[in-house]
């Protein structure tokens, strides 16, 4: 029950997230915003790291078997830049759930070929078929029934 409760909480900041970091970077520019963000997100963490006892260390990340994902910071700052983008060309509720269809498909697929260390599964039709009813959920959201 926690973990849906997480992420619930983790959508709803994201989506909230992602208006606020457009409506920085209406004033200040894209890359500055961005910036704002990842910085503020590392003392954040900083932050965090402390009060909960400073588990691990900094020396340990050279000791990362694969990598490869060490570029999860890397792909924070564009997830950053894209969010933005799409809010503010998209709007807040049509930009996430474009980006909620995506991190479905890409999720599954990572999965169903077991890439990335992840556990890989076996392809299920009904997964499918979900990610085709969120797709026609988009298309009805958007719908003006007035001209459908």
């Amino acid at each position: 029950m926690l973990g849906y409760l997480i992420a619930v909480l983790s959508g709803a900041l994201m989506s909230t997230q992602g208006v606020f970091n457009t409506g920085v970077t209406k004033q200040t520019g894209i890359w500055v915003s961005a910036t704002f963000v990842q910085l503020t997100a590392l003392l954040v963490c900083f932050g965090a790291w402390f009060l909960t006892g400073r588990q691990g260390n900094f020396a340990s990340i050279l000791k990362i078997d694969s990598k490869y994902m060490l570029l999860g910071g890397v792909m924070g700052a564009f997830i950053t830049y894209t969010v933005i983008k799409s809010v503010d060309t998209l709007g807040p509720a049509m930009a996430n759930m474009f980006i909620i269809i995506a991190q479905l498909l890409v999720a599954y697929l990572i999965e169903l070929f077991g890439v990335f260390g992840a556990k890989k599964i076996e392809f299920e039709w009904h997964k499918l078929i979900g990610l085709g009813l969120v797709v026609a959920g988009i298309a009805i959201f958007q719908c003006n029934w007035k001209k459908c």
